[in-house]
Formats: C-alpha cells, structure tokens, sequence
C-alpha cells in the first residue's frame, strides 16, 4: 500500500517496500525554549533555520506545530507553514487541534499535505475528517478513543480499525492513513514499548496501512534517552513502521541501518552513502 504526499516541490511514496520516510518533528515548541520564544516573537527566519535543517539531514516531511503559550495559532501556523513550505518544498505535517488553525494552513500549503492528527474520539473524528476529504490530504490516525490509551495491543488495533472504517465512510480510502500506536514511556511502564510494538505489528498485519510513530516519548524520564529512542527506532521499524516521527540530526543513523537490516536498502546504498556523509576523512 502506498501513502502518496507532496510538497510544492518534491513528492514522497510511503510504503512497506520502500525505504523508510523520516517526519522531522523539531518545530515543536514543547520542551525548546529558544522556538518557543521565536514563535511568541513571530520569528519566521529561525523557524525556516529549523526546517532547512532538517532537510539537510534527512527528513522527507516536516511537521509543523506552533503550539505555545501566548501563541495564536490561526495566524502563526499558516505563517509557519508558508515559511516551510517555500525554504523546502517539502511535504508538510499539519500539527495543531485548533479548529480554526488547522484549515487556514491546509489552505495555504500546496501540494498534498498530512494532517497530524485524528484518533478514535468521536469529537476527534468528526472536526479532522471532513478536512481530510475537503483537502485530498492523509492524515494520521492515533491508537486512542474516548476511553483513553488502550494498555494492550490488541485494544488499539480495535481503535486503528474503527478510524479505518470512518474513514471509509466519508470515501478516505486506507492508503491516506498512517496509523501511530502510540510511544508510552518505559519508564511508567516497562512494558509500554513491548506493547507499541505488538500493536505495530498487528496493525501492520491485519490492516496493511502504513505506521507512522512518534517514538522520542519512549525515554521520558530516563537517562541517554537519545541511546533508548535510536534502539527503540530500529525495532520499531523491523515490526513495520515505515514514517517514524524523529529528530533526524540524532536519530537518521538509526533509520539507515534498520532499512539496511531489514531488507530495504539495496547493495547497501544508503547505508554507505550515510557512513561516507559522517566520516568525511575517510
């Protein structure tokens, strides 16, 4: 199954027989004071910084949230991802659950952007997917419901197949969805990283979409998170995620050798190439 996205100047295919497509989750203000700031200034040149360097180490879509306090999203997120769009020309994730701010940015992205994010709610379902219709988008699909973060795996493949089947409803066929059976941190639960990834490969078997995950949550709490988030990158992608959402100034190195292993990187292209792009001297 293919996921088709496309900036105002380059097209990504997401698929299992494909080599993995990195989301760059870095303009996020949660956690980064000095975006924070920017964002609450209106600094789009450190925002357009930000995406191009992402670009530049391997992401193929950035996602784009403007989050922060004192931040009005219905003005800063078509800003911001005007700003993006035209320094990369790269596909867009929409990141925002302001209603008002997520359809003044689809109207203004180009190309065909990915919306991040629905889930299983029905407050969710029905204010995202009227917009994914409207605007010929994909969209990602978060393993959670009115009832919150089911704790096994099978309870959120009930949830990826329930906003499959809504989707289906309104004519969003399954290569539009990303399904993210969503990173808890070990930390709180030591299994909660062997539960996402029995829900990856679930999901992966019995519906056939493509995974997206937001894996960095992973190491809440925890020491050398960067070590636990590249490991935990690497299962995540042999149990069938094909669009992890990452930082891939840290985490691409991971990326690489997982499609490598995995049977996704022929004569080992990539994986040289990336080795020769570190180690310059050599």
């Amino acid at each position: 199954m293919e996921t088709k996205l496309a900036g105002r100047k380059v097209e990504v295919t997401i698929s299992p027989e494909l080599p993995t497509v990195i989301i760059g989750e870095r303009i996020n203000p949660t956690g980064k004071k000095k975006l924070a700031e920017a964002l609450q200034a209106g600094d789009m040149e450190y925002v357009r910084q930000v995406a191009v360097t992402q670009m530049e180490a391997g992401a193929q879509v950035i996602d784009v949230n403007v989050g922060a306090v004192g931040v009005d999203e219905e003005t800063l997120l078509p800003r911001a991802v005007e700003t993006v769009a035209s320094a990369t020309g790269l596909p867009i994730s929409i990141d925002s659950p302001d209603e008002k701010a997520l359809p003044a940015a689809l109207k203004i992205c180009g190309g065909k952007p990915l919306i991040n994010s629905v889930n299983g709610e029905e407050a969710s379902l029905k204010r995202v997917l009227p917009l994914v219709k409207e605007f010929d988008t994909a969209v990602i699909g978060l393993t959670m419901d009115d009832d919150g973060i089911p704790d096994t795996a099978e309870g959120r493949l009930r949830v990826a197949e329930k906003i499959v089947e809504r989707a289906a409803k309104q004519g969003i066929g399954p290569e539009r969805i990303l399904i993210d059976c969503l990173a808890l941190t070990v930390g709180a639960d030591y299994r909660a990283g062997l539960i996402t990834l029995q829900a990856i490969r679930l999901v992966h078997e019995n519906l056939g979409v493509n995974l997206a995950l937001g894996a960095s949550n992973v190491s809440h709490g925890l020491p050398e998170r960067d070590l636990l988030n590249n490991y935990f990158i690497a299962m995540a992608i042999a149990a069938g995620v094909n669009c992890p959402i990452i930082d891939p100034i840290k985490a691409r190195g991971a990326v690489i050798i997982a499609d490598l292993l995995s049977g996704r990187d022929e004569w080992s292209q990539s994986y040289l190439a990336y080795y020769r792009s570190t180690h310059p001297n050599t």
